[in-house]
């Protein structure tokens, strides 16, 4: 399971002009399922989401993490996240999950998230989405467990 996280002072996601998930300052989440993932993974791949430190403290250093900041996630449903690109000039997606099982650990990761209090706004899996953000930093870490 695969997070890129972006450190934000705001972002949102539109579908077919609506926006349908809107943050302040937190993370945006984008998240790629491979076949091998399970609801374990998902659970430690929040844990490292929630508990990573990037955000900082008063001396301006990356010392907090979301929870300790209180700020919010938009979780972003991205497959190509679980692309090979080693080869050739066009992606192969034969790593991904099934959509699915996809979908269902995504719906999990989020359910896991709310579970633990943090404000959480989402995409619509397999949609075609315009996500917008402002980058706070920039700061972009990819989280793989």
């Amino acid at each position: 399971m695969i997070a890129l996280i972006q450190r934000v002072l705001k972002a949102s996601v539109t579908v077919s002009d609506k926006t349908i998930g809107e943050i302040g300052p937190g993370l945006l989440v984008l998240l790629g399922v491979e076949k091998e993932d399970d609801d374990s993974k998902a659970s430690r791949l929040l844990d490292r989401v929630a508990g990573y430190r990037i955000f900082g403290d008063e001396n301006d250093k990356m010392n907090l993490s979301l929870q300790q900041t209180g700020g919010s996630l938009l979780v972003v449903s991205q497959f190509t996240l679980a692309a090979d690109t080693n080869k050739g000039m066009r992606p192969s997606f034969s790593g991904g999950a099934s959509p699915a099982e996809a979908e269902r650990l995504y719906e999990h990761f989020i359910q896991l998230s709310r579970d633990k209090g943090i404000v959480t706004e989402t995409g619509r899996f397999a949609a075609d989405m315009q996500v917008a953000l402002v980058n706070d930093g920039p700061v972009t870490f990819w989280l793989q467990v």
